[in-house]
């Protein structure tokens, strides 16, 4: 159990059965009455986000997040078969339990996965992915990233705007966390 006094962003905490992480908080004194805690939450299996407030000095259930470390092998159908880099352990994650981790991953990629009581609750790519453009159309030269964008589908089938130098076979760097081109990269020589 923790106390409202030692909230952080990040902590995980049981309420009502189910989990949930503080986005973030603050600590109210009102001239008048007792003091309080005013939170925000995300759920952590369904992304929903709540607004809560704590009476100073309430204790909550803080939850265990496990995080592990494992590398992306192959998919086959709806299962993403991972292995564990300590134990070799090979473990399998369906895709609903991904989020849209399926749309950043490729072969051999390490990525964090955080577990609640043995079970998988969430599955983070690296922030930053380095992805293979499979598909889009021939890039015109002069263009620089300010004239424009147009769609191009990576190499995991996600497809998202790049500007329109990018050519298929291009190495480009992608923002995971909202899906958005950052730089072309330099091929290996």
């Amino acid at each position: 159990m923790i106390s409202t006094s030692e909230f952080k962003p990040g902590i995980a905490v049981v309420l009502e059965g189910e989990l949930w992480k503080i986005i973030e908080f603050q600590h109210v004194k009102p001239g008048k009455g007792g003091a309080f805690v005013r939170t925000k939450l995300r759920n952590m299996k369904t992304d929903r986000v709540l607004e809560r407030t704590f009476k100073a000095g309430d204790k909550v259930q803080e939850a265990f997040i496990e995080m592990k470390n494992l590398q992306y092998l192959y998919r086959a159908g709806e299962l993403f078969h991972f292995m564990d880099t300590q134990t070799y352990e090979e473990t399998v994650i369906e895709e609903a339990a991904m989020g849209d981790a399926p749309h950043f991953i490729v072969e051999n990629m390490e990525i964090n996965v955080s577990l609640h009581n043995g079970q998988i609750i969430g599955v983070e790519p690296p922030t930053f992915v380095e992805l293979n453009v499979k598909d889009t159309d021939p890039g015109l030269k002069g263009d620089t990233a300010k004239s424009g964008t147009k769609p191009a589908t990576m190499e995991t089938g996600y497809i998202i705007q790049v500007p329109l130098f990018i050519n298929s076979g291009d190495l480009i760097k992608v923002d995971t966390r909202n899906g958005v081109y950052v730089e072309r990269m330099r091929a290996a020589q």
